[in-house]
């Protein structure tokens, strides 16, 4: 069966309620769930960048979409309780390194409360099936050993944002030993790589900052160049949440666990090349570039390399974007956006159709070996 038919028959005409919804990567996925044919009920803070994804392409119209701030537990349960779900997917979170240094207390609020409150949420709900928690691949305790992190790895983190992503994979695990063991409920932990696509503004993230310094024509200023990441497209470890759903909904008991999701090919792909590559496909000579030297005061992981040998042997899972094919697909969304915004959601359709094309191909291939 193709990715696209186990999808479409898991999904269809069934309730998905998402946390984050209205981020980069919850956009991409309830844009890809509603093409799927579910019924989606989002939940989130207002969009916190300029432009948005979400309102460019008015997709509050066309679900259920709720403001709300998980870390407020009453107005959540009530929410998750009135629209009844069979799937909750947890993507709210505080998701930037800097940030979490400027505002240590709310990056753990919202990282390691809000995950407690979902969790505590689907408890008290009868008709929840499976629930899926995206904490990061910053989640391990990184020795920089140049080993690939794997899902037997212990949690740890040095910097707030890392270490509230490490305690949000331990909560769950609390929660799944705890309270969903004996009720049928699936729940799992995805840690996804760098992930890399149109409608991501977010600050001080490299592909936004490269964008926004070439359609001003200011200065690239890029910190950390030589900064090692597993880079992916936003549409990879959706892909990936979207089969593991399905897995967890049919067999709670078999992969209630955490799965790595990042490149199929682990090179070691620096800041420095994804920012000229990002330039080199924009394709107008742009050279106004700053590659420091030394690092801003906060401290990030020089080298954070991914293991995913599990999710492909067990699910049959692997990234089918090279590198190149990855900066190409994020900087034509871009030039898109760019060039007439009211078309950027057939555009991204479109996207999400060529990589299910490409992904159908590759998961028959991978089943039949």
């Amino acid at each position: 069966m193709s990715l696209q038919k186990i999808l479409s028959s898991t999904y269809k005409n069934k309730t998905v309620f998402i946390t984050g919804h209205n981020g980069f990567i919850g956009t991409w996925l309830t844009l890809w769930l509603q093409k799927l044919g579910a019924n989606i009920v989002g939940y989130s803070l207002e969009p916190n960048s300029e432009p948005s994804f979400f309102r460019s392409i008015s997709l509050d119209k066309n679900i259920e979409n709720i403001i709300g701030d998980i870390r407020k537990r009453q107005n959540l349960l009530k929410s998750i309780k009135k629209s009844d779900p069979d799937f909750v997917i947890h993507l709210a979170a505080q998701s930037l390194v800097k940030k979490s240094y400027e505002n240590p207390v709310e990056t753990f609020q919202t990282n390691i409360l809000g995950t407690v409150n979902v969790l505590d949420s689907i408890r008290k709900c009868d008709n929840v099936k499976a629930c899926i928690v995206m904490t990061s691949d910053k989640c391990y305790h990184n020795p920089e050993d140049g080993k690939l992190r794997t899902e037997t790895d212990p949690m740890g983190g040095n910097d707030p944002y890392s270490a509230s992503k490490g305690s949000a994979e331990l909560v769950v695990k609390s929660f799944k030993n705890s309270f969903f063991k004996k009720n049928n409920v699936g729940i799992a932990t995805i840690r996804a790589g760098n992930v890399l696509g149109g409608g991501d503004w977010s600050k001080n993230r490299i592909v936004p900052d490269c964008i926004n310094s070439i359609i001003k024509n200011e200065k690239i200023v890029v910190r950390n160049p030589s900064y090692i990441r597993p880079w992916q497209f936003v549409l990879e470890p959706i892909s990936g949440m979207l089969l593991l759903g399905s897995k967890l909904y049919l067999k709670p008991e078999n992969f209630s666990e955490g799965w790595n999701l990042g490149p199929k090919k682990m090179k070691k792909i620096n800041v420095k090349q994804v920012v000229n590559n990002i330039i080199k496909i924009w394709g107008n000579n742009f050279s106004n570039i700053e590659f420091l030297k030394k690092s801003e005061d906060f401290k990030e992981s020089n080298s954070l390399l991914l293991d995913s040998k599990m999710i492909n042997r067990k699910l049959g899972w692997e990234t089918i974007y090279t590198f190149d094919e990855t900066i190409k697909e994020t900087v034509s969304w871009y030039k898109q956006f760019y060039k007439n915004s009211r078309m950027i959601e057939n555009f991204s359709i479109d996207q999400i159709s060529k990589y299910v094309k490409k992904a159908n191909q590759n998961y028959n291939l991978v089943q039949r070996n």
